[in-house]
């Protein structure tokens, strides 16, 4: 690695610890790198420019953040939690399943793991607390169930995976459900065990008026996960179609038939949505100039190099890909790992014949769990901004269910099958020979 790259590298981690957003420091990054090595500095304006403009799928980025804000302000994240709420909350501990119930199904809808928790993850504590359960393990148990977001497709971080390894999109969101629904059902599992042991309380059973009425409210709501993943998978729209198409939809529920979005609350929606595809965007950009710069500099061949001299295997690569993960994403932005990481891996995840749909999901399911681990955490600090929690009760209660998703990681890991076979059925034919 020339001088160049390593003065990039030291700069850009300096510039981020200090608090510089993570898009401009990869920029300004690249910039030096240029500078240092004497390259052409209009590189960096090319690159950038092709990376955010040049590729039609990145268009759902937006979109997917345009529909969950629209849900959240909308307030058809409360017409979820309630019909969650119908279908559980009469159990011991029904409120924590509802938590989980109302993040699978807005899972299917956002595609991020801070709308799910600032959308029905706020509900979700609010009512939590009032009945009686901890601060601490509302907002832990909120805080985990909300990386379901992007595990469950939609998924705006496998998105991003499939554009930057050209890996199909659709077998990708195909990949997420099996996990998902398997990270779901290990929390349903504990919340059980605690349920009984801590004497949670339940919920009163619903009289049927009131079960019609719930289920009449939520229902043209829950109809738009069957919009947007049955138009992918029936071949009928693209995933970027899809994003346009279930964000259209919301916007027609919310005026239309909730009537929920005022002139005031649109303009929100609009504005902090234009601030986080900005924010996505920039990073976007950083992203593609440094990988232009990793990709000149040979580095993921000599990864390749290094790991053959190690005569490491598929199984022994992904054990340690996945401590890497656990470890960085305990540091670093989700982003920096999917932008910057994931593309020096690729070429060695294709040479030991690890296919790319399974690397993806777990890899996705990797970062997640980064989302809810301190020092990072930026979920566990979203939580405890919007409801007042402190994080360290939040920290206290959370150890057990984050060992949980990481051992529920492992399994992923070494078990292909939970990502793999809702995409065979679908005619996908898994690529080299560990899957």
């Amino acid at each position: 690695m020339s001088f160049a790259a390593i003065t990039m590298f030291v700069l850009f981690f300096v510039w981020t610890f200090l608090g510089m957003p993570l898009g401009h420091a990869m920029l300004a990054a690249g910039i030096v790198y240029f500078l240092v090595s004497g390259g052409d500095l209009g590189l960096v304006a090319s690159q950038s420019l092709n990376g955010v403009y040049g590729n039609f799928v990145m268009l759902a980025v937006p979109l997917f953040i345009f529909s969950a804000e629209l849900m959240n302000a909308g307030e058809m994240t409360d017409k979820l939690f309630g019909f969650a709420s119908l279908i559980v909350g009469r159990f011991r501990g029904g409120l924590a399943y509802v938590n989980i119930i109302a993040s699978v199904i807005f899972a299917g809808m956002s595609g991020s793991a801070l709308a799910d928790a600032a959308g029905p993850g706020k509900i979700s504590i609010d009512m939590m607390i009032k009945a009686g359960y901890r601060p601490g393990f509302a907002a832990a148990l909120t805080s985990t169930s909300a990386i379901l977001g992007p595990i469950i497709p939609p998924s705006i971080p496998m998105v991003l995976y499939g554009v930057v390894t050209n890996t199909s999109i659709g077998y990708l969101f195909l990949g997420g459900v099996g996990p998902g629904l398997f990270l779901a059902a290990v929390m349903m599992g504990l919340v059980a065990i605690q349920a009984r042991i801590q004497d949670f309380p339940t919920q009163p059973k619903p009289t049927l008026k009131e079960a019609i009425v719930v289920t009449r409210d939520a229902g043209p709501t829950l109809l738009l996960p069957a919009i947007l993943l049955g138009g992918i998978y029936t071949g009928a729209v693209t995933p970027t179609e899809a994003a346009a198409v279930a964000a259209f939809v919301a916007l027609v529920l919310a005026i239309f038939w909730y009537r929920t979005m005022s002139p005031k609350k649109l303009f929100e929606v609009l504005l902090n949505s234009s601030k986080s595809t900005a924010i996505v965007g920039i990073t976007i950009a950083g992203a593609v100039v440094m990988n232009y710069i990793v990709a000149a500099e040979r580095l993921p061949a000599v990864l390749g190099v290094w790991i053959a001299e190690m005569d490491m295997g598929p199984r022994m690569f992904m054990f340690v890909v996945t401590l890497l993960f656990i470890l960085l994403g305990a540091l670093f932005d989700t982003l920096l790992l999917l932008l910057i990481v994931i593309p020096i891996l690729m070429p060695t995840v294709r040479d030991l014949g690890i296919d790319p749909v399974y690397f993806g999901v777990v890899s996705t399911v990797n970062m997640m769990i980064g989302l809810i681990h301190p020092p990072m955490g930026q979920v566990l600090y979203l939580i405890s901004g919007i409801t007042g929690i402190k994080v360290g009760a939040i920290l206290r209660e959370i150890w057990v269910l984050l060992a949980l998703m990481v051992i529920s990681l492992f399994v992923l890991v070494f078990i292909p099958q939970i990502t793999l076979w809702l995409p065979k059925m679908a005619g996908y034919v898994p690529a080299g020979g560990f899957h």
